[in-house]
């Protein structure tokens, strides 16, 4: 027989039934009941208070890194991604044409000719888990230069949180570009693909005013805005030529305006993000359930799954939210590394207390049977087929940094964050069918 929550089944034992110390011990079963722990949410406030990074005090001190791939070949190189870099403190962006086969060696190189040369070495980088930075080759460098390498961890990249708009801008800016084709005639009737137009998109973006600095990019890093071509229709131009005291005020004033925007920023998201988190204690050895909220590849109807699975044995706190666990030979594929918002303690007592209690096996329909592939690259084409009696159009996927041979065909509604995706591939097929 089931069970409701501990304080309702309480009261309708309590109009039926008394022994010695019974909520004690009726709680305790509630609470170590393993269907209930699985196939329960988990509720009040979510584990992981806000964890600031070193907040950084010049431009290119602490930086952003991320990869758009998938994209189509551009350029005399015919690249076909692009590693976009954002600078924290003034928001500055630089995006860098290149190969998603790169190694690490073509990494660093371009790391250094283009940001190392002009801004220096950076004291923290802060990226995902991609192959290019877990090489030993990429670690022993930045070992050398002194730099701090910042992970993030599993589905939750809270370390990203600042700079990940401005990354996701540029990515849909490239990719809503790519959806028209390889090639682009402007209105002078001049052929450009996306390669030859990043230095401008750049531009734009960097001579833009940030909404959390109140001030440019280029503003908060240079002291000045580049000129842009309007500005050459401009009759005035007694600003281009400041004194050197003007000019060392007026940058001073901008990068003490925008730390102030910044600390103040960072202080009011993180007493918003508090109010609803708390701090886990969490130790080693420690036996906790994993939400399943981003296991996509559980069999059985998604309404119907458990809200987690485990137990998992703790063996490794990162941080302070994050930990690693010791994953069950069924989810070994999984990254073992989880935030603390999607880890919840698992209780339990000794085996002979409650002896007639069942055991309650995880069901077969909620076996993973294979890990996740990643966020969605690009949809490549589409296809209907009759399944189970009704035709249904399935779209071929590929993900971001796996080659094609991972590609799948999913369902419309399978396909993680779907409608952008789609739209783009919607927009493309247009365009080639009005060229035919």
């Amino acid at each position: 027989m089931g069970h409701m929550s501990e304080d309702r089944t309480k009261e309708r034992v309590a109009s039926t039934a008394w022994w010695p110390k019974w909520e004690q011990e009726l709680g305790e079963y509630i609470n170590t009941c393993e269907r209930f722990q699985k196939a329960n949410r988990k509720h009040g406030k979510k584990y992981g208070l806000l964890q600031h990074i070193e907040e950084p005090k010049h431009p290119w001190e602490t930086i952003n890194m991320d990869w758009v791939t998938g994209l189509v070949p551009g350029g005399k190189e015919n690249y076909n991604a692009c590693l976009i870099i954002v600078d924290r403190f003034s928001k500055s962006m630089r995006c860098l044409p290149c190969h998603k086969e790169h190694t690490a060696m073509d990494t660093a190189l371009l790391f250094w000719n283009n940001i190392i040369s002009t801004c220096g070495v950076p004291k923290i980088i802060i990226s995902d888990r991609d192959p290019k930075f877990t090489s030993e080759f990429w670690t022993n460098l930045y070992d050398m230069l002194g730099t701090k390498l910042a992970f993030s961890t599993a589905y939750h990249p809270q370390t990203d949180v600042l700079a990940e708009r401005m990354i996701q801008t540029m990515e849909d800016i490239l990719r809503r570009f790519c959806a028209y084709g390889m090639e682009y005639k402007d209105h002078e009737g001049y052929t450009h693909d996306w390669v030859t137009l990043l230095p401008a998109v750049q531009l734009a973006y960097n001579t833009s005013q940030h909404y959390t600095t109140g001030k440019t990019p280029a503003l908060v890093e240079k002291g000045w805005n580049p000129l842009l071509p309007v500005d050459h229709l401009k009759k005035n131009l007694l600003t281009i030529h400041p004194t050197a005291k003007d000019f060392h005020d007026m940058w001073k004033r901008a990068c003490d305006t925008a730390a102030k925007c910044i600390a103040e920023a960072k202080d009011y998201n993180k007493q918003r993000w508090d109010k609803t988190h708390m701090e886990p204690d969490f130790k080693e050895g420690d036996q906790v359930l994993v939400s399943t909220l981003n296991f996509n590849n559980l069999k059985g109807p998604k309404k119907m799954r458990d809200s987690f699975v485990g137990p998992f044995t703790i063996i490794k706190l990162i941080g302070k939210n994050a930990v690693e666990v010791k994953l069950t030979e069924e989810f070994s594929r999984k990254h073992p590394v989880f935030p603390v918002s999607l880890v919840k303690p698992y209780f339990q007592t000794e085996e002979d207390k409650f002896p007639s209690r069942k055991k309650n096996p995880t069901p077969p329909d909620i076996v993973e049977v294979e890990d996740s592939p990643g966020p969605v690259s690009k949809i490549i084409r589409a296809r209907k087929i009759r399944l189970n009696g009704k035709d249904q159009r399935q779209y071929l996927v590929r993900f971001k940094h796996q080659t094609a041979d991972k590609d799948k065909w999913l369902a419309e509604d399978a396909i993680p964050d779907g409608n952008l995706h789609l739209r783009i591939f919607r927009a493309s097929r247009r365009t080639e069918q009005s060229h035919q």
